[in-house]
């Protein structure tokens, strides 16, 4: 079944190749969506694809890369549109 997903991810989580950790785990998965910086020092994504790679990509930004250090990843629903295959976007 497929669904998506709004993950806010806090901590030490910018400057440390957050994104692009997201970037080839969402694409290793198959996941559409996108990842972000945002002005407040997180990290915003949306993931769209089916239970299980979510699950697997929500335990994986738990750990992070290396270098980062994860305090906190809040999800909720999201219904805007998801393009096809997986971005990093522009700073929000």
């Amino acid at each position: 079944m497929r669904r998506a997903v709004h993950v806010v991810i806090t901590g030490r989580v910018q400057g440390v190749g957050f994104r692009a950790f997201v970037e080839r785990e969402a694409e290793a998965l198959r996941l559409d969506g996108w990842v972000r910086n945002r002005r407040d020092g997180t990290v915003e994504a949306v993931f769209a694809g089916d239970e299980s790679e979510i699950q697997h990509i929500l335990m994986e930004l738990n750990a992070g890369p290396p270098a980062a250090a994860v305090t906190d990843v809040r999800t909720g629903p999201y219904e805007g549109p998801i393009p096809t295959g997986f971005s990093s976007l522009p700073t929000a």
